[in-house]
C-alpha cells in the first residue's frame, strides 16, 4: 500500500450526479456510496508519517464496472467514524485482515481456497480494488470485503479488540533508503496496536523479498512482548501452502531475490 505522508483532501462528487466514474489526471472519482472516495478519513485525523503512497494509474472499464456493481455491498471507506461489525459483515466467519493486496490475484486465490475464512482486504489503489472486486464477483467469492484507506485508522478506530483471527502483510513497500526506514509498516507501534485487535493465538504473517526489511521484521517481531515466533528455531518460516506464489513474487525470484516469510503468533 502506498500514499503520500500527508493526505490532501480533494472534492468528492455530488451523490446526485451520475454514478459513472469521472477521470481526472489519471484517477477516477465516484459518487458517495458508489465507489472508493479519494480521502475517506478527511483532515480531522492527525498528520503523521505513513507507510504508503498513492499510485496514480487509470481504472479500466472492467475495473470501474466491478466497482460500480460491487462496492455498495462489498466495499467500505475507512472513515474512522464507526466500529465495524465483522460478524455481521462476514456471516460469522473468522476474519483475517490483509494489508496491501496489489491487484488482488493472491487474495482471490486464498479466498477461493478457504471459503470458511473472511478476508478484509485493505489498499488505496483504485485499479487494484476494482480488479479484486471483479475477481470476487466472477468467481462467487462472498468471503472478501475491500476497504479503502489507511489501515492504521481502520485498526485503531474501526476494529474491535480481540476480533481478528489473523493479519497478512505481503510484500509491503520496503522503503529501501535508510532515511525512509521510519516509513516501514512493521514497527513496534504498529505491532502494539495490531496485538490489541488480534485474538489470542491470532497469527501475523509477513512476506518480503527485500532481505534487509526481512531482517528488520524478524528483529522487531522477536523483541515484541505480545508476539512469539511460530518457528522453534526463531528464524524465518517456509512459505505456507496457503500463500500463493504471486506474479510479482515470481518476477523477483527470476531476478534472484530471496523471499522470506515470517509467522508470529499473538500471545
Amino acid at each position: 500500500m502506498s500514499e503520500q505522508p500527508e493526505n490532501i483532501a480533494r472534492p468528492v462528487a455530488d451523490p446526485a450526479e451520475s454514478v459513472r466514474p469521472v477521470s481526472q489526471r489519471g484517477s477516477q472519482r465516484f459518487a458517495a456510496g458508489e465507489g472508493p472516495l479519494p480521502d475517506p478519513a478527511g483532515s480531522h485525523h492527525e498528520r503523521r508519517i505513513r507507510s504508503f503512497q498513492p499510485r496514480r494509474s487509470r481504472v479500466t472499464a472492467g475495473q470501474a464496472e466491478a466497482l460500480l456493481k460491487r462496492w455498495p455491498d462489498w466495499g467500505l471507506d475507512i472513515d474512522g467514524k464507526r466500529v465495524l461489525d465483522l460478524g455481521e459483515m462476514f456471516d460469522g466467519l473468522p476474519v483475517v485482515l490483509e494489508i496491501g493486496f496489489g491487484m488482488g490475484e493472491a487474495t482471490a486465490q486464498m479466498a477461493a481456497a478457504d471459503p470458511g475464512t473472511g478476508i478484509l482486504a485493505v489498499d488505496v489503489h483504485t485499479p487494484g480494488q476494482g480488479n479484486l472486486l471483479g475477481l470476487a464477483d466472477r468467481n462467487g467469492l462472498t468471503n472478501v470485503r475491500v476497504a479503502n484507506g489507511d489501515a492504521i485508522i481502520l485498526l485503531r478506530e474501526m476494529i474491535d479488540k480481540d476480533s481478528l483471527d489473523g493479519c497478512r502483510v505481503y510484500f509491503p513497500d520496503p522503503w529501501p533508503k535508510a532515511r525512509h526506514h521510519k516509513r516501514r509498516l512493521i514497527q513496534p507501534e504498529f505491532l502494539s496496536l495490531l496485538a490489541t485487535r488480534l485474538k489470542p493465538g491470532g497469527v501475523l504473517h509477513c512476506a518480503t523479498d527485500w532481505e534487509s526489511y526481512a531482517e528488520q521484521m524478524l528483529e522487531v517481531l522477536s523483541a515484541h512482548p505480545d508476539f512469539e515466533n511460530t518457528q522453534a528455531d526463531g528464524g524465518f518460516s517456509p512459505r505456507p501452502d496457503f500463500r500463493p506464489l504471486t506474479r510479482f513474487e515470481g518476477q523477483g525470484l527470476d531476478k534472484g531475490h530471496v523471499v522470506n516469510d515470517l509467522l508470529f503468533r499473538r500471545k
